[in-house]
């Protein structure tokens, strides 16, 4: 039997309804205010503002509690790899569930966690062959610094306590991964909580600290390092370094040779390489990891952000046999690293993480990477010809978009005009997710993004950037 309904009656349930939505947005909203602390974030101005609240993801895309689609262009802060809700990967982690969420690694062993170590062996530069598992990429080189530190201690040569960065560099917000940061807007206030550490230059080759040009410096930089360790090696336990590029930093991409050549003067001074790949390694670069570019063998690497394709914390610390053995000895020798972590190892992340690795096999995602970089590149050339853009630079699917004031004499903008947020807020308005770091625009879409998403995306940025820049800045 069929009935009728009303049509007014349909109209006041979708009003309801449409009420009730309102009102549990409004709630969320105002408990977020109340409530959350955010990160890299001045809350100050958080809270003069409404909140975007984020409710699903799909593919490349975000939805927002109002039901708007956002294209996810950074990743989720750089981590998401083949989209959200990824089939292979949801149900990699359903399974893992019906057997064990976690068991700790103090003591016990478990499948995956063991799976993923041979795994992540397999597809690393040699001779990395032992894994330490942590939880974020912060303290996958806090467990590397550490490592670094003691490995010289059990070989008797106490007084390497020193570490050396690069300018510019970032590995992390935990105290030890702090000591080694080279940004003094993140972590000049920390300075009298942090170890001993050299900073050399870093081939920031737009804006040189040492005022000289690429190519004909002749890699100036790496000779401040070679100056530096002829005098200081036998006191420094390791030098660590983003390869290839420098994140947050800037998106500040190595010219050819350089890493090569970093590379060659540890190896010259005896002094232990950690590769910091928390955010360049898993394809990023168009390599599995950036240090396959140009042959470089670490002797640690450190890993997270896309190890899990973008879904659980996790993070691996490899290292070789060498360093490996020179923990081993008798109890009383107290040659144990004393170093762990609750969730070390967690059988979820790690059946994610195995999930993620196969596929990059089956879908060939290297192979597209490659191909999607020549749209990056040639827009990139493109964009610097823009009144306000100094520098366009990029690796992979990594990109960064340098906004100047000036471009002739690359003057700066004040970091009080945020111009680098609004250019992102203003790409949000036209259904594009993009964060900054000061002035340089990111670019880090997942690495399944399509070449119309991609392309989308890039011409949101660029509309942005000159209406921005250009139009908002001439009324």
């Amino acid at each position: 039997m069929l009935y009728r309904v009303d049509s007014s009656e349909i109209d006041k349930l979708v009003f309801y309804l449409s009420m009730e939505i309102l009102k549990r947005n409004k709630a969320l909203e105002e408990a977020d205010l109340r409530y959350i602390w955010h990160p890299f974030t001045q809350m100050k101005q958080w809270i003069e503002e409404k909140p975007l609240v984020i409710e699903e993801g799909r593919g490349c895309y975000l939805r927002d509690i109002y039901g708007r689609w956002y294209l996810d262009g950074v990743s989720s802060l750089w981590v998401n790899i083949h989209g959200h809700r990824c089939r292979e990967i949801d149900e990699a982690i359903k399974e893992q569930i019906d057997r064990l969420s976690h068991s700790t690694l103090l003591g016990l062993a478990n499948v995956p966690s063991i799976k993923l170590a041979e795994r992540l062996v397999q597809i690393t530069p040699e001779p990395l062959s032992k894994v330490f598992y942590s939880d974020n990429g912060s303290t996958s080189v806090e467990v590397a610094l550490k490592m670094a530190f003691q490995y010289w201690i059990h070989r008797g040569e106490k007084n390497r306590y020193a570490f050396v960065c690069l300018e510019n560099a970032y590995h992390g917000d935990t105290i030890g991964a702090v000591s080694v940061g080279g940004i003094d807007i993140f972590h000049e206030t920390f300075r009298p909580l942090l170890f001993k550490t050299y900073r050399v230059p870093s081939p920031y080759c737009y804006r040189c600290s040492l005022g000289l040009k690429h190519p004909g410096c002749g890699f100036a930089c790496l000779e401040r390092l070679e100056e530096l360790l002829e005098t200081k090696a036998d006191e420094i336990a390791a030098l660590i370094v983003e390869p290839m590029l420098q994140g947050a930093g800037g998106m500040i991409v190595f010219p050819e040779g350089y890493m090569r050549g970093l590379y060659e003067i540890t190896r010259k001074h005896r002094v232990l390489l950690i590769a910091d790949e928390v955010a360049v390694g898993f394809g990023r670069t168009g390599r599995m990891f950036a240090c396959e570019h140009e042959d470089i063998r670490p002797d640690f690497l450190c890993l997270s952000k896309g190890l899990t394709g973008g879904y659980l914390p996790l993070a691996a610390t490899l290292t070789t046999e060498e360093i490996f053995d020179a923990f081993l000895g008798e109890i009383q020798e107290l040659k144990t690293f004393f170093h762990g972590h609750s969730y070390t190892g967690n059988p979820l992340g790690c059946a994610a993480a195995l999930a993620s690795l196969e596929l990059f096999e089956k879908e060939g995602l290297l192979e597209k990477v490659r191909d999607k970089e020549s749209i990056l590149k040639n827009w990139l050339q493109e964009i610097k010809e823009l009144k306000h853009v100094g520098d366009a630079r990029g690796i992979g699917l990594i990109g960064g978009v340098e906004l100047v004031k000036d471009k002739e004499t690359k003057e700066p903008y004040p970091y009080e005009e945020q111009m680098g947020y609004r250019v992102c807020w203003r790409a949000r308005d036209k259904g594009l997710l993009i964060r900054p770091l000061g002035n340089v625009i990111v670019i880090m879409p997942p690495l399944v993004i399509n070449d119309s998403e991609f392309e989308k995306m890039l011409e949101i940025i660029k509309e942005s950037i000159v209406e921005v820049t250009e139009k908002d800045m001439s009324t």
